[in-house]
């Protein structure tokens, strides 16, 4: 029997086994998925071309902690050649930086939004509306903040984001890993057990232990993390008895946005390396690499679901075209997806600080009173700190402590 079952191989699953299995705790890890990961997936081009991300894109801060996971192969500093997609036309990036609301710019302002109402008040939204930018300005603005958070603006909390991006550790600038994302939680794997393919149904506890219940039987440990989205919970994918009602309020609560990631291989290669902020809402940001045939799209909220019935309808090519117009003469030879918002194990794309998130994070994130169960991932952060990656990994270091924690009372 091991001391602690995680269940969710994700970032923030395998950060907290990775720190218990090398205080000396027997760690078993299950994960339902084939792969270890959770919301990071890279894609690798079938001529051994550069990998692609279909699930987290990128690091964000040179003081993020997965730099110190990659060891000798940095991340390196992500490519800023830039356009937009303005009334459905490309043009460059300075088209939108030419005055003082360019949405970079405001997100900026936003960062610093200091008032004396606190998170559950003002939405972005609303922020926007104050911000003394024009109709046109805001609506790119808006959906920026859409794309960025996964999240319509309406539901973003302005003092909820503005603390998260303030408080965040990560430092400055954004980086690709060189080798695929997914380097990274094949680091934190490294030395720990970790057993794919087994879905977890229902967790079980008692005074004595934890039972986990899988499609091929009962394990059983002295302590269980759970580490997968509370949508999943939410869903009854896995049920865990004796849960809360304010635990179940809090997993309803935190409901990652929508979001969807294609790779797109066409039949000629492109000219230049250029990424597209599609300020009209239809597909998200787009990107592509000179030389390469491929065309990578990531869209969240209204965008991922025009993506999403592109990809279905054999549209994708008209859909693309319009943000790139090389791709205009080349057919598209083959698609990969990532559909988060339809992936069970997922949910979507991550948890917005909306109204009400820091509390629901804030019991999410509680152990239970037995020190039998414990809970962690990017949604137990959601609304106090950034729900991307680097909160992933502090938040599974967080839940690491708290059960070396819980096991002193044993011994």
């Amino acid at each position: 029997m091991p001391d602690v079952i995680v269940v969710g191989a994700g970032v923030a699953g395998l950060a907290c086994a990775a720190d218990l299995s090398g205080a000396g705790v027997d760690v078993l890890v299950l994960e339902a998925r084939e792969r270890i990961g959770g919301r990071v997936l890279t894609h690798r081009p079938a001529d051994g071309g550069p990998p692609l991300e279909l699930g987290a894109q990128i690091v964000h801060g040179d003081r993020n902690p997965a730099h110190t996971l990659l060891g000798a192969l940095p991340a390196a500093p992500r490519p800023q050649s830039a356009s937009v997609v303005l009334g459905r036309v490309a043009r460059p990036m300075a088209v939108l930086a030419r005055g003082p609301h360019a949405p970079w710019l405001l997100e900026g302002r936003l960062v610093r939004y200091e008032d004396d109402a606190s998170p559950g008040g003002l939405s972005a939204d609303a922020w926007l509306a104050r911000s003394g930018a024009g109709d046109a300005e805001r609506a790119v603005a808006g959906e920026w903040l859409r794309q960025t958070w996964a999240a319509d603006p309406a539901s973003l909390d302005a003092a909820a984001v503005a603390l998260a991006m303030r408080q965040d550790p990560g430092g400055q600038g954004e980086f690709i890993v060189p080798g695929g994302m997914d380097r990274i939680p094949a680091a934190l794997a490294e030395g720990v057990e970790v057993r794919t393919g087994t879905p977890v149904h229902r967790i079980e506890r008692d005074a004595d232990e934890v039972r986990v219940v899988t499609g091929e039987g009962v394990l059983t440990a002295r302590q269980v993390v759970v580490a997968v989205p509370p949508a999943v919970v939410d869903r009854g994918l896995l049920e865990i008895g004796g849960l809360d009602a304010d635990r179940r309020e809090a997993a309803r609560t935190l409901r990652p946005g929508d979001g969807f990631v294609a790779v797109a291989t066409l039949s000629a290669p492109a000219p230049a390396s250029v990424s597209v902020f599609d300020a009209d809402g239809v597909s998200g940001f787009l990107s592509c690499v000179q030389g390469r045939p491929e065309v990578l799209v990531v869209a969240k909220g209204a965008a991922a679901r025009y993506l999403r019935t592109a990809v279905s309808g054999g549209q994708l090519g008209g859909l693309i075209a319009v943000a790139l117009p090389w791709t205009r003469t080349a057919e598209v030879t083959g698609v990969e997806v990532a559909d988060w918002g339809a992936d069970p194990y997922a949910g979507g794309a991550f948890c917005a600080p909306g109204p009400g998130t820091a509390d629901a994070a804030r019991i999410w994130a509680r152990p239970t009173d037995d020190g039998r169960l414990f809970f962690t991932g990017e949604a137990a952060v959601a609304g106090r700190a950034l729900p991307w990656m680097q909160g992933a990994i502090a938040d599974g270091r967080r839940a690491a402590d708290d059960v070396t924690e819980a096991r002193k009372q044993w011994l």
